[in-house]
């Protein structure tokens, strides 16, 4: 793997904008938020394009009655980049974060919430690969109407229309679907599967628990730590988001095993499970769903492939600590998602 795409460690808080508060009805923990939704998506995609037919539909209509809509997700028009001419996807996945009062996510307005995780998944038009970019929190981005800040301000300042509109404007490529999650189903999501087996390239311990370098069976607050914990390692943020990647993989894994796909019982505990969690787009419906899991239905792990937008180290502005956009190797990234050629890129 190039340098250029490299994971960066995050960085600490502080200076974030803090506009009018307003009331809401959750409150999430950003990192497992997100790997989460990843989670919750690969799983409703590949079992409804798998297990097809009546079953898969009751299925996504679980998935579409229990999911919250976003009925304002996405900037005027105007302002967008075309739909990709080839049929390519682009799915931006958000981890919300309010540390104060309960914020709204799912309105346009300002607000104290933010996105302090964010990820890219981008489907290829011929459905035989997934990558998955994330996008550093601190990354310092222009956002339109508001100056350069960091990226996860585009959430307090105008929830998720301009956050969209900043990653459109950063990647140069229309986002076409828009998913956020709460992280208070991720137990639940666990323990309907009976435990996910992720391997884990290093033992190590974290509070109570302890992994082995290997195959780890994983459920409820056993998988909430591997996800989590960063300061059991040396390179602390690099091999705790090895770990969550590692995590989702094996969420697609345990959801492919002929234990869950013959147990609808299983399967529908699952997505019942996660769906009230879910806040998407309106358009993110029950038949995109399917017909996104039918494209993906010979999808396996080894075509799941993650990296991490360009970063060119950290710095500090107004006393705030930043990350630096690399951007000879954005600019690689940005031309291979207009060009549907991220297989060209050494980003695994």
């Amino acid at each position: 793997m190039s340098d250029i795409f490299t994971l960066t460690p995050d960085e600490g808080d502080g200076g974030e904008p803090t506009p009018q508060k307003k009331r809401g009805r959750r409150r999430s923990k950003p990192v497992i938020a997100l790997i989460t939704l990843a989670s919750v998506l690969v799983g409703v995609i590949v079992i409804v394009g798998v297990v097809g037919g009546v079953y898969a539909s009751r299925l996504a209509n679980s998935f579409n009655d229990n999911a919250t809509k976003i009925e304002q997700a996405f900037p005027e028009e105007s302002t967008r980049p075309a739909p990709a001419p080839d049929g390519a996807m682009n799915i931006l996945l958000m981890g919300s974060d309010s540390r104060a009062d309960a914020t709204t996510i799912d309105d346009p307005s300002s607000s104290d919430q933010r996105t302090d995780s964010m990820m890219l998944v981008h489907v290829d038009a011929d459905r035989e690969n997934v990558y998955v970019m994330s996008i550093m929190r601190d990354l310092y981005v222009p956002i339109p109407g508001h100056g350069s800040n960091k990226i996860n301000a585009a959430f307090a300042y105008g929830g998720s229309p301009l956050t969209v509109q900043t990653v459109e404007q950063l990647l140069g490529v229309r986002i076409d679907h828009v998913a956020i999650i709460d992280f208070e189903g991720f137990k639940g999501m666990t323990t309907a599967l009976g435990g996910v087996d992720v391997f884990s390239p290093q033992a190590f311990s974290a509070g109570e628990y302890s992994y082995v370098a290997g195959l780890n069976k994983l459920e409820g607050d056993r998988a909430l730590r591997f996800v989590r914990e960063r300061h059991a390692f040396a390179d602390a943020d690099f091999t705790r988001v090895k770990n969550q990647q590692a995590f989702v993989k094996g969420l697609a894994n345990t959801v492919l095993s002929r234990s869950t796909l013959t147990d609808p019982g299983k399967v529908s505990a699952f997505v019942t499970a996660m769906s009230p969690y879910l806040t998407v787009d309106k358009h993110f419906d029950i038949g995109t769903i399917a017909s996104l899991g039918v494209s993906l239905r010979s999808i396996d792990t080894s075509k799941m492939h993650f990296f991490t937008v360009p970063t060119a180290g950290t710095g500090s502005v107004g006393g705030q600590s930043i990350v630096n956009v690399d951007q000879p190797g954005l600019d690689a990234v940005k031309a291979a998602l207009a060009n549907d050629s991220l297989n060209t890129l050494p980003i695994g």
